[in-house]
Formats: C-alpha cells, sequence, structure tokens
C-alpha cells in the first residue's frame, strides 16, 4: 500500500470530507477520490458506505484505520529518526487566545520534554482563521475547539461554559442585559443567546469580541456579563449562578496534513496520556 494513499485516508478519517481532505492534501477532489478508488481496488473491499447524506467508513475502512494508523506513525518515527539530524525547522502552533493560559503550557511542555531543543512558533488567533490556515499549510498543528458531531484531533481538554461578571455587578439591578460575547460563530454565543431569549430575559447585545482579553476587559470593567469557557475566566471575575445552561466543549489538538517531526507517537502520547 502507497504511504501517500494511507495519508490520504487518514485524513478523511481526521475530517469526514472528502473536499477538506483533499484541500489540506493539496489535492483536487477528484484526485483524491481517484486515489481512494485505487486504493479499494488494490485491498479489493470498499472503505467508505453511505450513512444518510454523510461518507463514513465501512468494515473493511475501520480495520483499515487502525493499520494505516500504525504504518503511518511507524513510517513517520523513520522519517523523524532520520531527519532529525537535517536542519530543524520552526514547529508552528496555532493557539486561540483563550486556551493560551492553560492549554499553551500543556503543550509546550509535552513538547520540550519529546525534544528538548525544538523551536516554536506561536500564532494566536480564532478557531475559524486557524483552520484555514492548516488546510492552507501555514501552521503545523492548531489547539481547537472541537467541531460539533465529530472526532477531529487528539483531545487535550474539556471546558464547560459558564456565565460571567465583574465582582460588584449585579444582574438584577440592569435590564436589558448587555451583553459582552465571542463572535457569533462560538457556541458560548449562540447558546447565551438563545438561553436568555427563551427565557424571556431582556438584552442588548453590547460587543462581538474574537479575543478572550477583550471580552474580559470589558466584562471587568462592568459594563456587561460575559460566557466563555471556565479555563478562561480570570480570578478578578466572578461566576453567575441561576443562568441559562451553557455547553460544554473539547480542546483538542489537530494536526496539518505535512507532518512535522517534533508530532510523533511519543510526543502526542505525552500530550493526551
Amino acid at each position: 500500500m502507497d504511504i501517500d494513499a494511507l495519508r490520504s485516508f487518514l485524513a478523511f478519517v481526521e475530517i469526514g470530507s472528502f473536499t477538506r481532505a483533499a484541500k489540506q492534501i493539496n489535492r483536487t477532489q477528484s484526485a483524491f477520490s481517484a486515489q481512494m478508488r485505487k486504493l479499494e481496488d488494490e485491498l479489493s473491499v470498499s472503505l467508505f458506505e453511505k450513512e444518510g447524506r454523510n461518507l463514513v467508513l465501512s468494515e473493511a475502512g475501520l480495520e483499515l484505520r487502525s493499520h494505516a494508523e500504525q504504518l503511518v506513525a511507524l513510517h513517520n518515527k523513520a522519517l523523524y529518526q532520520v531527519k532529525r539530524y537535517e536542519d530543524k525547522r520552526p514547529f508552528r502552533l496555532g493557539c486561540p487566545e483563550d486556551y493560551n493560559d492553560i492549554i499553551l503550557p500543556k503543550v509546550i511542555r509535552a513538547l520540550k520534554q519529546a525534544e528538548p531543543t525544538c523551536s516554536i512558533q506561536v500564532f494566536s488567533q480564532p478557531s475559524v482563521t486557524l483552520r484555514e490556515w492548516l488546510d492552507d499549510d501555514k501552521i503545523d498543528a492548531a489547539i481547537l475547539t472541537r467541531a460539533p458531531d465529530s472526532e477531529e484531533g487528539h483531545w487535550l481538554a474539556n471546558d464547560q461554559g459558564v456565565w460571567i461578571a465583574s465582582k460588584d455587578f449585579e444582574i438584577d439591578d440592569v435590564r436589558p442585559i448587555p451583553l459582552a460575547l465571542f463572535q457569533s460563530d462560538c457556541k458560548y454565543h449562540a447558546a447565551a443567546i438563545d438561553g436568555l431569549t427563551k427565557r424571556g430575559t431582556p438584552y442588548q447585545l453590547l460587543a462581538c469580541c474574537n479575543t478572550a482579553s477583550a471580552q474580559r476587559a470589558i466584562v471587568r470593567g462592568g459594563m456587561a456579563i460575559g460566557a466563555m469557557g471556565r479555563i478562561s475566566v480570570t480570578d478578578d471575575l466572578k461566576i453567575l449562578d441561576n443562568m441559562p445552561a451553557l455547553p460544554s466543549v473539547d480542546i483538542v489538538l489537530v494536526l496539518g496534513a505535512r507532518p512535522h517531526p517534533l508530532l510523533n507517537k511519543e510526543s502526542l502520547e505525552q500530550l493526551v496520556g
């Protein structure tokens, strides 16, 4: 079996979409589909099947998945052992600002333990931007909020959404309630608006922020309340009770299609172990 075909197969396993998998490995969708058909012909099995409108792995595809992961991991390890003596290239890591304080140090620490001489470049951007950068090979990996109904990435942590306010803010004294939230593509944004609407609680959307520090600054100043993951809440803010429920999210490390030598089996085990 061709190692590139197995990498392409695992790209689909990671993303669950021929279109995005093809883009991430810099192929056209037709070329990607042809590569998968060739792999199926070589193995004389169907690796994919329809489930509603979605394409999922067949029984044979599920069986191949574990073997492909082992073969690609072994291939990557061999490459790493040889190429570690070449000039090292920096490891480009994306991380949304709200994960910088708690999650980022954990990842950096594991990478440093795996390779003490590593060089890491960190880019703090919103998750939607980092996904585009992964597809365009601008970064090697990104710490992201796992997409709904997806098993993408390597699990790092779970975060629970909470409502936040300044220490002296009294929510019953203000109507409509002023809100400072993340941008509209954030799960906490949608859940906060939906929860208040269902309760019939009047609100004013004062600010949409693309960084946790901006949201916290507005909330800290007593101008609004906010909704964010508990991981991102600082000690100078309080968590509000008796508010609409907010979702929990999984935080994962998503890898780019072109493997970086720093991300081998050992370093990934340290990250998710």
